[in-house]
C-alpha cells in the first residue's frame, strides 16, 4: 500500500509519491511539508554536481549532559546523517557556489558546536575560492545539550560571514520552516540577500513567550514569511518551484567577472 500523509493545513490525504512530484507543496492548498537537506539539495543543484564536504565531522557529549548521547544516536539513525548540517559545493544554472542546508530532522536542525563549525568551513573555503554561499537555515536555535558551547557558534559564524562579505562576495540565505532562536539572531538574518519560503515560521522567541513578556496580544501571523516580508525583515518570498531559476539569475547577476575578463572589458 502507497504512503500516504496527511495535509496540516487542508486535510487532505496525499500519497508520498505524488507529494515528492510536487516538490512537497500539497496540490490541494499549496501547504508547504518541510524537506530534508538532501531532498532540498537535489531539488536545487545542477545534477549530480553536489560534491559534499566535511561529511564526516559529528558531535559527541562535550558536557556530559543527561541522555545527549543517546538522543545523537536516535538522530543518525533516523535520518541517516551525521549532523543537522549538510555542506559543500555545486553549480545551479551552471554557476557554481557553496550550500550549507540545515535539516529540522535532525535533532529540529538545532545548532551544536559541529553545525557551527561545518558553516564556518564553508564560509572559509568560499572566501579563500571566491564563490558564492547560499545557505537555507531551518533551525529550533542553539542547542541545548552542548550549553554556552552552543550559543558560541553565532560569534564564530558570524565573524566567517564578515570576512566573505568583505571579500566582496555573495551570501543568499532562504529561511524555511521554522528559522529560530539564535540562529535566526546571527547568520540566518546576515545574507545580502534574504529571502524565504511562502509560509515559513521566522523569528527569535515563540509567540507565547513574547505575549507573556510585553504583556500584548500580537498580530496573527506576525511571525510568517509573508509577515517578515511586509515589514522589511526579508527581501522576497521564494516558492520552491521557481527556486532553483530564481537562485541561478540571482547567481548570474552577482557573478565573480575573472581578472583577465575585467582587464579585456
Amino acid at each position: 500500500m502507497a504512503e500516504t500523509v496527511k495535509c496540516k493545513k487542508c486535510g487532505a490525504e496525499l500519497a508520498m509519491d505524488v507529494l515528492r512530484k510536487h516538490k512537497k507543496i500539497c496540490p490541494c492548498c499549496g501547504y508547504y511539508f518541510r524537506m530534508t537537506a538532501r531532498e532540498r539539495i537535489d531539488m536545487i543543484a545542477d545534477r549530480k554536481s553536489f560534491k559534499e564536504l566535511d561529511k564526516d565531522l559529528s558531535s559527541y557529549d562535550v558536557i556530559r549532559f543527561p541522555d545527549y548521547e543517546k538522543k545523537l544516536e536516535k538522530a543518525m539513525d533516523e535520518t541517516g546523517e551525521k549532523e543537522a548540517v549538510i555542506t559543500g559545493t555545486a553549480t545551479i544554472g551552471g554557476y557554481p557556489c557553496t550550500l550549507f542546508v540545515m535539516d529540522s530532522a535532525f535533532m529540529m536542525g538545532s545548532m551544536g558546536t559541529v553545525v557551527g563549525e561545518k558553516i564556518t568551513r564553508i564560509f572559509e573555503y568560499a572566501t579563500e575560492n571566491r564563490l558564492p554561499v547560499i545557505g537555507f537555515t531551518c533551525s529550533g536555535g542553539a542547542r541545548m545539550q552542548e550549553g554556552v558551547l552552543s550559543l558560541m557558534q553565532m560569534a564564530k559564524i558570524s565573524g566567517a560571514v564578515r570576512w566573505h562579505s568583505n571579500a566582496g562576495l555573495l551570501y543568499i540565505t532562504v529561511l524555511t520552516d521554522p528559522t529560530t532562536g539564535g540562529v535566526t539572531a546571527s547568520f540566518a538574518m546576515e545574507g545580502d540577500i534574504i529571502a524565504a519560503e511562502p509560509g515559513a515560521l521566522i523569528g527569535f522567541a515563540g509567540q507565547r513567550v513574547i505575549e507573556q513578556t510585553i504583556g500584548q496580544k500580537l498580530p496573527e501571523g506576525f511571525q510568517k514569511a509573508e509577515f517578515q516580508l511586509e515589514h522589511g525583515f526579508c527581501d522576497m518570498l521564494m516558492g520552491r518551484m521557481e527556486m532553483p531559476k530564481t537562485l541561478a539569475n540571482l547567481l548570474a547577476l552577482h557573478r565573480q567577472i575573472p581578472e583577465k575578463e575585467r582587464r579585456n572589458a
